[in-house]
């Protein structure tokens, strides 16, 4: 099913039209076969900056689209429908630029973000380690400063797009006392020191690499550090409402995409005589599928027009991140059961939905983080 979507502008619906045909041509297609072998589409993402969609809610002045959010998210949205890695590597990209674009000065803006935004570049955002995922302000990463610069040292863990990224954005701590010690980085693929862990063998996601992100002894210039010390965990916390937002397209993608072919199967599939979607006990799984849909479609744009308007938004974040990924494991699930064996195996998709919904209640904070987020604000 095609989703009717209301776009502001004449501009955002050219642009829809655009990530539609792309998704045709160069996204879909190659979906099932590169998850299967393990194979990251870097080209992909070259051809979506030429077509100016790695930048879509930054400035012209850099190299963006300058479109509102609720546009980007469903760009993601309709790309995750078309292949999670896709979708979701271009949120991750658009996290990763975000302290550039947001706290990065005139000078880092300039020289930076026309790369980043242009095509040529792919980012990746590196918060979490292996012994502080959830408790972020934890982190022990620690960037010492001397004449010269900063010296880094340290790991980060279960970062999207590790060693296959341009650039690395990295949370590292320049002083103790928890997250008003942190700072944030730009760092270069290629500076001496860097290094990366094999890819993780996921569940999901197989075309996506997920690998630790190692610094020994990584010298950084000072213009290096974007923002202030210590302006670091503020940073990436700014940042991943944005994200989590992505996160809540993506899997609403991912849901739709079930959906759809839950629905398509079952009008073509006959038992007893009769269509199997018009037995009440599919026809009703099918019912509740496109409901929670929408409603998740719903809750992420409602957040996405409160950050559009400049007003907070980020508890409202987290209950789209919540909610959307939530259903999306849901209605895979259900997918899977409609389309009965068929659903079990690799020749239908729905399986890979199943696998990859598994990972959005996991990334960017934890379904039980979010719930976190949101009693906190009940509470205040």
């Amino acid at each position: 099913m095609t989703v009717e979507r209301v776009l502001p502008t004449a501009e955002s619906r050219d642009l829809l039209e655009l990530v539609r045909d792309l998704i045709d041509k160069e996204v879909a297609p190659r979906a099932s076969a590169d998850e299967s072998a393990g194979r990251f589409p870097r080209e992909v993402f070259t051809t979506l900056g030429r077509a100016g969609l790695l930048g879509l809610p930054y400035p012209e002045e850099h190299g963006g689209a300058a479109q509102p959010y609720e546009v980007y998210l469903q760009m993601i949205e309709e790309l995750a429908a078309g292949w999670l890695a896709v979708g979701l590597g271009l949120s991750v990209h658009t996290l990763s630029c975000f302290p550039v674009a947001a706290y990065g000065s005139a000078a880092q803006r300039a020289a930076l973000l026309p790369d980043m935004l242009g095509g040529e570049m792919l980012g990746a955002y590196c918060l979490s380690e292996p012994q502080s995922g959830s408790d972020a302000a934890a982190l022990v990463t620690r960037a010492v400063r001397d004449a010269d610069g900063y010296v880094v040292d340290g790991v980060k863990a279960w970062i999207t797009h590790g060693g296959a990224a341009d650039f690395y954005t990295l949370m590292a701590r320049t002083s103790d006392g928890g997250g008003r010690g942190i700072s944030c980085f730009h760092v270069p693929a290629g500076t001496e020191g860097l290094s990366f862990g094999r890819p993780e063998r996921k569940m999901g996601m197989r075309s996506s690499p997920t690998a630790q992100v190692r610094f020994d002894a990584v010298r950084l210039a000072p213009d290096a550090l974007l923002g202030a010390e210590g302006e670091g965990f503020r940073i990436a916390m700014a940042a991943l409402d944005g994200g989590r937002l992505g996160i809540a397209a993506c899997a609403v993608g991912v849901a739709q995409a079930a959906c759809d072919a839950a629905t398509a199967y079952a009008k073509e599939r006959r038992q007893f005589g009769s269509r199997i979607a018009d037995f009440q006990g599919i026809g009703f799984m099918l019912a509740d599928m496109a409901t929670q849909i929408a409603a998740a479609r719903a809750l992420y744009l409602d957040a996405a027009r409160l950050r559009d308007a400049g007003r907070p938004y980020g508890t409202q974040a987290a209950m789209a991140k919540l909610f959307a990924t939530d259903v999306c494991m849901k209605v895979t699930t259900d997918a899977v059961q409609v389309l009965g064996g068929y659903g079990y195996v690799e020749d239908f998709p729905v399986e890979r939905y199943m696998r990859e919904a598994k990972v959005l209640q996991i990334v960017e904070g934890t379904n039980q983080v979010q719930r976190l987020v949101i009693s906190r604000a009940l509470a205040r």
